[in-house]
Order: C-alpha cells, then structure tokens, then sequence
C-alpha cells in the first residue's frame, strides 16, 4: 500500500480537521457537476467549511475562538443554504461577516500606516458599489456593504494582512464574480470554474491565519 507524503502524513495526525477541509473542497470541486443527487451533493458543499469550524473551535479558546469558529460554522450554513434559496445562504453569510466583524474589531492594528487605512477603506467602500453595479440589486448591495465591512476589518486589525486579510479579498473577489454572474456580463463559464477555489482559499487563509496568531499570543 502506497504511503502519504510525508507532509500529508503528518497534517492528518496533527491537525486533522484541516485535512478534512481540505479533501472536502476538492471532492465538491470536482463532484458539483455530478449527478451523485442534491442532498448529498449540499451536504458535501458544507464538509469543507464546516471542517475549517470545528477546527477554530478546537484550536482557539475564549471568545475570539468561539467567534473565528462561529464564522465558519455560518459559512458553511450559506453554504449549503444557498443551494436552497439564494436568500437564505445569503443571511447566512451576512451573519457570518458580522460575526467576523466583531472579531478583527477586538483585535485591531496599532497605528495603522496611510495605506493600511486606504486599502481597508477602499474594499469598504468599493464592494458594496461594485456589487450594485454588476447587479443593479439594491439587496445584493447590502449585503455587500457586510461583505466590505468584513474585508476592511480584516485588513485593518492585527492580524496577519497577507493570511487574513488577502483571505478576506478572495473571499471578496469570489462574490464579485458571483454577482457577474448573476448581471448583463454572463460570466457563467469563468465564474463556474473560478468561484469555489478563489472561495475556499480565502476561507482557509482566514480560519488558519486566525487560530495561529490566537494561539501564538495567548488572547482572548
């Protein structure tokens, strides 16, 4: 019997649940289009996220482990939730960025430089514009302005801005191509291939980038 690498063997042993996230995502990437039935193939559409949940709750303690892990477990509900009705995933992944909101506020960055500030203002500002613009929805529109919200307080707290932070720009890019999809530039063929992977790298970025530097500084 062929052995994993060793990387592999030792990610399954020490941090299980990433590994489970990860297989996850890549057997939704490549089952979606698979007539393996609805159901399951919604439920294999959570398993990647979800994993990401249980490890933040294992990982990271006090509130803001409860937070980065309730962030996830949210997103795994829009999800799957969104396979069922696009507003139901979509409260789903609002909550969520309010939750995760909550969480870069209680760690922010001191002393932020000039294009820190610009950077984080400019996906506030620019996401929930973008979005009307490729939709002409003023509900898709709000629910940008959390999806902004999100990303600039990722950008502009503490932790790691290319973990957390670029993983809060994918998380962004991976909406924006959605909502393309959903206006007059048909983008369906690029969005379908794209979407998930650009989505799921950002979310692992997050999930990681989060529980590490928690646990490295032993906060709260």
């Amino acid at each position: 019997m062929a052995r994993l690498p060793v990387s592999t063997r030792t990610l399954a042993h020490e941090r299980p649940w990433l590994l489970v996230a990860l297989v996850g995502a890549v057997a939704y990437y490549f089952l979606s289009d698979n007539q393996i039935g609805g159901v399951y193939l919604i439920l294999l559409k959570g398993v990647g996220v979800a994993a990401l949940a249980i490890y933040c709750w294992r990982r990271a303690k006090g509130a803001s482990g409860a937070l980065i892990g309730s962030v996830m477990a949210l997103s795994a509900i829009g999800d799957m939730g969104i396979e069922l009705d696009f507003l139901i995933g979509g409260a789903a992944f609002f909550a969520a960025h309010v939750a995760a909101i909550a969480l870069y506020l209680r760690h922010p960055r001191p002393d932020p430089v000039a294009s820190q500030k610009l950077a984080g203002g400019a996906l506030l500002l620019l996401t929930p514009i973008i979005a009307f613009l490729l939709t002409s929805d003023w509900t898709v529109a709000v629910y940008a302005v959390s999806l902004g919200g999100m990303a600039a307080a990722a950008w502009w707290s503490a932790f790691p801005r290319y973990r957390v932070g670029f993983g809060a720009v994918l998380f962004v890019i991976s909406d924006l191509l959605i909502f393309a999809r959903m206006g007059p530039l048909q983008l369906e063929g690029i969005a379908d291939l794209l979407v998930w992977p650009i989505y799921f790298s950002g979310q692992f970025l997050i999930a990681t980038g989060v529980v590490q530097t928690l646990r490295g500084r032993s906060v709260t």
